[in-house]
């Protein structure tokens, strides 16, 4: 799926067809757009359009890995969109040499995006079910401060340690992300709640 300003690609989503235990589904690899693009809401809208062609053709799952380290686009994935996540996997791609990454271990998180769920649909449609938040796990806006200073590293390191115990956790207990918050200081955390598998129709 492409973006386009004019003649000009300025984002773009790309997926992979998957089967596993019996279902196909889609692996939505990369989602991307360009700087001077961002904070417009496009993409968004280019996850909204994977759904409806997803939809189209009889999908009802779409995953996807996201750092959990990065407010933004855990915000995107849980908040604007309604992924729900119960894995954890630390180290996911091995040592990384990209700057965002921090020197620190490429830990992730599955977003599991039930395209039909009513947690979806009425989220979209502005009209989110309250959920039984059980625990909250935070991500501090100091973060990206932590990973681009190397006397300040440590603290990042010690943080995504902590919150990995922490969701793991949660998740072998039954819990799932199921919201997300920012407050004013930009600060975000994961909502966790029970989940079972009839919340998936």
């Amino acid at each position: 799926m492409g973006a386009f300003d004019g003649d000009t690609l300025v984002g773009f989503a790309m997926s992979l067809p998957g089967y596993r235990e019996g279902k196909s589904y889609l692996h939505s690899h990369m989602l991307a757009v360009l700087p001077q693009h961002r904070n417009a809401g496009i993409g968004r809208r280019l996850k909204l359009a994977q759904r409806d062609d997803a939809i189209a053709r009889g999908i009802d799952l779409m995953e996807w890995t996201f750092d959990p380290l990065e407010i933004r686009n855990s915000h995107l994935n849980i908040s604007r969109l309604g992924a729900i996540v119960r894995r954890y996997q630390p180290d996911f791609y091995g040592p990384s040499s990209s700057p965002l990454q921090g020197g620190l271990p490429t830990d992730r998180l599955y977003a599991e995006w039930w395209l039909r769920s009513r947690h979806v649909a009425d989220l979209l449609r502005g009209e989110p079910q309250p959920q039984q938040i059980l625990e909250r796990i935070m991500v501090p806006h100091t973060i990206y401060q932590w990973k681009q200073d190397p006397q300040q590293r440590s603290l990042a390191r010690t943080l995504q340690s902590d919150n990995r115990t922490a969701l793991e956790s949660a998740f072998q207990r039954g819990l799932a992300v199921v919201g997300y918050e920012r407050d004013t200081q930009g600060n975000g955390s994961f909502l966790l709640a029970p989940w079972n598998n009839t919340s998936e129709i």
